[in-house]
């Protein structure tokens, strides 16, 4: 099983991403942390899923440029 601690440094994203480019993000909740199967913008202090423009509703804690 991936720790936690491995999972962050694979998504090292430090700050906020630039605002054009769709990321992959990392999620965490109380069940563990796990990669959405989409790609992510930081928009105007929000995280946004990027094809539908919906906000998160899921904690981030790390972001990486995209290996999709």
């Amino acid at each position: 099983m991936v720790t936690r601690e491995r999972r962050l440094a694979e998504f090292n994203g430090l700050g906020a991403p630039p605002p054009d480019q769709p990321v992959e993000v990392l999620c965490e909740d109380h069940s563990g942390t796990y990669r959405l199967p989409f790609a992510c913008r930081f928009i105007a202090g929000q995280w946004r899923n990027d094809e539908s423009g919906s906000a998160l509703e899921a904690t981030v804690v790390g972001w990486r440029l995209p290996r999709f």
